[in-house]
């Protein structure tokens, strides 16, 4: 079966990021909180999958699926881990990932920061310092300066917003909150400095501030990026649930919208695409979230391959430009659920687009089991698992569904080329 509403210029991809995949990012903020006493974070990531050493393989798994896409994040600890000074080896070693991607017919879509930085970064003020924003913007240059002409899209900044999500839905209990809190102080005082900071562990007290300053951050680098390149395609990718009303609950929602997403979907009016990151519909009632029937994931909200569609429909009738799916997927140790999910959230998307929504592309979440950030190795939303002793990766039966629905949506073109 051949499906005809997508354009043959449909990105078909999956969505990595580096400190979840590649391991041993030791100059990194995370790192540094993975090992501060106390802890948020369930395990260290260690080596994670090996991903900086088996990159060549992971591409050919994704080249294997039948995609045309792979996402990436340049690993800006990598590649400045000390103020100043630029690792040769870290820009050598995204250069040929790059060009990797191109010689298997992926387009390379680079993300700039996946929540991790610099451990110098984060004991000088993180993100709010005032010169966050230039540092950042020369990150971004050197990297374009290496290896922008051949990448496909940028993205500046991962989930932004994410902190506003979790704590809007209560996702972490009020002790992970004191925990994170503690967490901070501690390595705050072991690093030598008055304050340390992460973009994905943010107190509650500090969300507008870190907000306004991942704002000044993003222009920044899609400045930099575009002095460069002025033809690259630029955006942010935001996390966004599904946001359902049940009759009188549309005050609920739209509060919940306001809070959590319209301040990016408005900043993106400026940018080329908006990112959409999707991964669970939140139904509101009257009086609060309801829990909808049926087959739970793993963040115990209802399966709803349909949440796609409309997290995605919601984004570009407030930003108003094309959405690119840069992370979709479910938390699941069941794969069957996401053999099953996949197609069915795609061929909602695919019916999106033939109702008039411009959508650029799909990512999923992820290529492989990955470090989940404060849920350590406990979370599992790959195609394949990987074995935590030899690193081999395996694929699961997902990755065969989501591999048939590109092939179907992909098709032969008439000219009889693959």
């Amino acid at each position: 079966m051949t499906h005809t509403n997508l354009p043959d210029t449909f990105l078909w991809g999956v969505a990595t990021a580096g400190h979840q995949n590649e391991g041993h990012n030791s100059a990194s903020d995370t790192w540094f909180l993975e090992h501060t006493t106390p802890s948020l974070f369930r395990e260290p990531s260690g080596p994670a999958c090996r991903g900086y050493q088996q990159w060549e393989t992971d591409l050919d798994l994704a080249a294997g699926l039948g995609l045309n896409a792979f996402r990436f994040s340049v690993e800006w600890a990598r590649v400045e881990p000390e103020p100043g000074v630029v690792s040769a080896e870290a820009l050598d070693h995204y250069e040929r990932k790059v060009d990797g991607c191109l010689e298997r017919g992926l387009a390379p879509l680079v993300t700039f920061s996946h929540f991790t930085a610099p451990h110098w970064f984060a004991a000088a003020g993180s993100w709010t310092a005032a010169d966050a924003p230039v540092r950042f913007a020369e990150q971004c240059d050197r990297v374009m300066a290496r290896f922008g002409d051949r990448i496909a899209y940028a993205v500046t900044l991962n989930e932004p917003n994410l902190e506003q999500l979790l704590q809007a839905g209560a996702k972490l209990p009020a002790e992970a909150e004191t925990l994170k809190t503690q967490m901070l102080a501690a390595a705050a005082r072991a690093a030598g400095s008055d304050t340390y900071a992460s973009a994905n562990v943010i107190p509650a007290h500090r969300q507008d501030e870190f907000q306004a300053a991942f704002t000044r951050a993003h222009r920044a680098a899609r400045d930099a990026i575009k002095a460069r390149r002025g033809d690259l395609p630029v955006g942010v990718s935001i996390a966004i649930a599904d946001e359902v009303a049940l009759p009188g609950g549309e005050e609920r929602r739209d509060a919940k919208r306001a809070a959590v997403y319209e301040h990016w979907l408005h900043e993106a009016r400026n940018d080329d695409f908006i990112g959409v990151q999707n991964y669970e519909r939140i139904v509101h009632g009257p009086d609060g979230e309801v829990t909808a029937d049926g087959e739970l994931n793993g963040m115990g909200t209802a399966i709803a391959p349909e949440s796609l569609a409309g997290a995605v429909r919601y984004a570009h009738e407030v930003a108003g430009v094309p959405v690119l799916v840069t992370e979709h997927g479910i938390q699941t140790s069941d794969d069957t659920q996401r053999a099953a999910f996949v197609p069915a959230a795609i061929h909602g998307l695919a019916a999106e687009v033939g109702a008039g929504t411009p959508v650029l592309g799909y990512c999923h979440w992820t290529l492989m089991d990955n470090f989940e950030w404060i849920f350590g190795y406990g979370a599992q939303l790959g195609l394949h698992e990987v074995d935590r002793e030899t690193f081999q990766r395996r694929p699961k039966p997902s990755a065969k569904a989501y591999a048939d629905v590109v092939r179907s949506y992909r098709g032969t073109p008439a000219d009889g080329r693959a």
